[in-house]
């Protein structure tokens, strides 16, 4: 099959396109036809070596955690799907090796749900990781949002601050994000009320919010997880999904782990037309080092996502 990996930690250079052996199914997998992958910050840190205290590399690797696909072959205990199911997943094991930029998948059945049916695939791989970060950041991390909060996004406008947004607007939460000015039109139509970033951000949000905001997402770390502390009203509460140093603000750092039911309810959500993934560039498979690239560099105002079912 074909497959992006890379054998050393380094640049996008390190990325090859070429051929892997065909994986796997093992009793509780599922061997998914991937159409799409997303590509999240996670994927390039993870290239660098970042995440190697944390995660052993098991080399070659193939990058990437986010999938849309089709199924192929369930394994032998795996009754929830069968041949020809279309599937999203957050397929992250606790090493780094089998990933998504690949034409085929061995999932762990606990890593999928089925593909939103009003979603492209392109739009459904952008889902998993942003969409489950999003979720469990507001669920697990703040304890829930609902009417009476007003909650304050750092980086309202990326892939899990986006998504952020359209779910604690859901809960009934009002909603003050950061961004850029560019961002600003975009954060309006998810239905946020944006303030730039930078230098006097805890000014500006106290003008939108003069009794302080009841809860933080924090998708950015240092400066605007420390600008969040003077907008926090009392009992206010603060989750980061970007920066361990928030429990030194009594708040919780928070890293996304699969979870089937998290995962089919965003795509009920989906459906539902709660939330929608915005996605702003696809890229073929054999381009992967170039999606890295775009990622990078930062501010993409959407996902970028692999095209992988006519790879190579």
């Amino acid at each position: 099959m074909k497959a992006i990996s890379y054998r050393r930690y380094g640049g996008p250079e390190v990325l090859e396109f070429g051929e892997r052996p065909m994986p796997r199914t093992g009793p509780d997998s599922v061997l998914v036809k991937v159409v799409a992958a997303a590509v999240n910050p996670v994927d390039w840190k993870c290239r660098e070596g970042r995440l190697a205290p944390v995660l052993d590399a098991v080399f070659p690797v193939v990058p990437g955690w986010d999938l849309s696909g089709v199924v192929v072959r369930p394994g032998v205990s795996v009754p929830e799907f069968s041949e020809g199911d279309e599937v999203i997943g957050y397929v992250r094991e606790d090493f780094l090796s089998r990933g998504t930029f690949a034409e085929y998948v061995a999932a762990p059945v606990r890593t999928l749900a089925r593909k939103p049916r009003n979603l492209g695939f392109e739009e459904a791989a952008g889902l998993p990781l942003a969409g489950l970060t999003a979720y469990q950041v507001i669920t697990q991390g703040l304890g829930g949002v609902g009417h009476g909060d007003t909650v304050l996004i750092h980086a309202a406008a990326g892939g899990v601050g986006s998504l952020a947004v359209q779910l604690a607007r859901h809960f009934g939460a009002r909603v003050i994000g950061t961004g850029s000015a560019s961002s600003h039109p975009y954060l309006r139509a998810l239905g946020a009320e944006p303030v730039t970033y930078g230098e006097g951000l805890a000014e500006r949000v106290r003008a939108l919010a003069p009794d302080g905001v009841s809860a933080v997402v924090d998708c950015v770390g240092g400066e605007a997880l420390e600008a969040s502390v003077p907008v926090l009203a009392e009992g206010g509460r603060i989750a980061s999904v970007a920066d361990p140093g928030v429990a030194a603000l009594g708040g919780r750092y928070l890293f996304v782990r699969p979870n089937t039911a998290d995962l089919y309810r965003l795509s009920e959500l989906a459906e539902e037309e709660v939330v929608s993934v915005r996605v702003a560039r696809v890229l073929p498979l054999e381009r992967a080092a170039e999606a890295h690239r775009l990622s990078e560099e930062g501010h993409p105002q959407g996902k970028i996502v692999v095209s992988v079912a006519d790879a190579g």
